[in-house]
């Protein structure tokens, strides 16, 4: 049995506190005397000049005069802060030494006696259980009927769940008093520099702040998917030299995969927008299909040898800067020009995403297979990507592109009133649109944003494979980019998602795809992955969405 004589009683906490709270007190007070006409005079004048500027109480004469006057009172207490500086230092650091010293003397016994707390719990608890199954036992022999039986079974069930709840509740408790005693060092340092934390303090106090809220099954639902997925890409690092003789996590397999990502980033940032409005798009392959046959028509090498309806098409004698520019428009264009339509029927006529992007998708490929009698294009200018896209030894700068993209929509996210009623659509539409937020203006703007991010992703994989551009480029892309997205917790949900996580998402399939074709697994099988993926994405979503709700 646990000794509770060993848990700490309020009183014996504040006696173990008492000599530090004594010692940091005087010293606190010694420093706050020295900041009276210094730093604290500082900040309140500081305060006032703001308030003046604000004020409109006062004529522009007199404002100048009573600025002029809480100049010179700064000034002075200024010179006051700076002469007491070096003395509130030294203070600062006797108490900083005494609590690195000394804190210890109170806050390993409040550690240790958590411990014991939690020992006892525990003990009471599974005290309990034995108890509640003894009395249920005894209930149960006495009892014949089925429905009392049935009803002394939800009861016992009931009681246990009291119990559990009991428990959990005395572990809070404890871990809340060990939480508390950790934060008075920070509310002493707090005081001493006013809130100007040393980067050590802040470290642990981030520290101490996650494992205080730390959840077992929260942090399993946000990152299990991750966690599993790490794990294979270990398991298949360790196969792949064994099956195929060569090593899998090598730099130019990592370049290789960041190149391989890099267009289909801009994808997935495109949809990731409409997902975060709740919705999504099933003809990004079929957009990469149109804009990289667009691209290599125009950036074709030399006259094309395909027709688009019955025309052939001539660019060489374009400039090749002009060329280059005129691919970009012309595939953004495009996009967007069919993005723009899926978001007005979407937004006009509450058309669910999943209908008027399945219509693009096959209008689209209609339109260009029947256009090109779906044949490949050849090669682009082999200059043109060497010129946009150069390697620069080993790195290919395609990368930089994609880092670019990023940055942009995470500003246009994060930063804009575009990207703020773009939360505030997905989350709740009718909320949004009774705080005056155009909820149709704002879902034809995502679609807008993402057709120019297609376009643009369809011009960097023209690039990056010099061309070969048909109608049939990109089928699959959209679940390769929605599953990104998914992975990486954006949510269907709507209102919830992050760029970083797009991006992890991003980088984890092209991963896991290069990996699985380095080790020879068949490429149908690896639809099978996608998927497998893509649904224990979704209903780890779905149940962090139930468990809000």
């Amino acid at each position: 049995m646990t000794d509770r004589n060993k848990i700490l009683t309020a009183e014996q906490e504040e006696q173990l506190l008492r000599p530090i709270d004594e010692y940091i007190g005087n010293i606190q007070a010694k420093i706050d005397e020295l900041r009276k006409d210094g730093t604290t005079k500082v900040t309140s004048i500081q305060s006032d000049l703001d308030s003046l500027k604000r004020d409109r109480i006062y004529t522009k004469e007199e404002k100048a005069k009573r600025k002029e006057q809480l100049t010179k009172e700064l000034a002075k207490a200024k010179e006051v802060e700076s002469k007491n500086k070096a003395e509130v230092e030294k203070l600062i650091k006797d108490a900083e030494g005494y609590l690195a010293a000394h804190f210890k003397e109170y806050y390993e016994p409040v550690c240790a006696s958590v411990r014991v707390e939690n020992s006892v719990a525990l003990e009471d608890y599974k005290a309990r259980l034995a108890e509640l199954e003894k009395e249920h036992k005894d209930n149960l022999s006495k009892l014949t009927n089925k429905q009392e039986i049935k009803d002394e079974n939800y009861v016992y069930k009931n009681r246990k769940f009291d119990a559990k709840l009991s428990y959990d509740k005395a572990l809070q408790a404890a871990k809340d008093r060990k939480h508390n005693a950790y934060a008075q060092k920070t509310h002493y340092i707090d005081l001493l520099r006013l809130s100007k934390f040393p980067l050590s303090q802040k470290f642990a106090d981030r520290w101490e702040n996650y494992k205080y809220t730390f959840d077992r099954k929260q942090f399993l639902l946000r990152n299990g998917l991750y966690i599993a997925i790490v794990i294979i890409f270990i398991g298949l690092s360790i196969i792949t030299p064994v099956l195929r003789g060569t090593q899998l996590l090598t730099l130019n397999n990592v370049l290789n995969i960041l190149q391989q990502a890099s267009p289909r980033m801009f994808l997935a940032l495109g949809v990731a927008g409409l997902i975060l409005l709740a919705g999504t798009d099933l003809s990004i392959g079929r957009m990469v299909g149109m804009g990289i046959t667009t691209c290599t028509i125009i950036m074709h090498q030399g006259i094309n040898t395909g027709q688009v309806f019955g025309h052939v098409f001539d660019f060489t004698g374009v400039p090749m800067v002009a060329k280059i520019v005129l691919a970009l428009v012309v595939s953004i264009v495009l996009c967007t020009i069919f993005t723009t339509i899926a978001g007005f029927f979407t937004a006009r006529f509450k058309m669910h995403p999943f209908i008027s992007t399945m219509g693009n998708m096959l209008i689209i490929f209609g339109l260009v297979t029947y256009a090109t009698k779906g044949v490949s294009f050849g090669a682009i200018e082999s200059a043109i990507p060497q010129m946009i896209i150069p390697r620069i030894g080993n790195f290919p700068t395609i990368i930089l592109w994609a880092v670019a993209a990023v940055a942009i929509v995470w500003f246009i996210w994060n930063k804009t009133t575009f990207g703020k009623n773009l939360y505030a659509v997905g989350g709740n539409p009718e909320a949004a649109s009774v705080s005056g937020i155009s909820v149709m203006k704002v879902t034809i703007g995502a679609f807008v944003l993402a057709g120019i991010l297609y376009g643009f992703g369809a011009w960097l994989e023209c690039m990056r494979m010099y061309g070969s551009g048909s109608a049939a480029y990109g089928q699959g892309w959209e679940t390769d980019a929605i599953a990104a997205c998914v992975v990486g917790g954006v949510s269907f949900s709507g209102g919830i998602g992050k760029i970083s996580g797009v991006v992890v998402g991003v980088l984890i399939f092209t991963a896991l795809t290069y990996s699985l074709t380095v080790l020879g697994i068949d490429t149908n099988l690896q639809f099978v992955f996608t998927g497998i993926i893509i649904i224990v994405a979704v209903i780890l979503d779905s149940l962090k969405y139930v468990q809000k709700k």
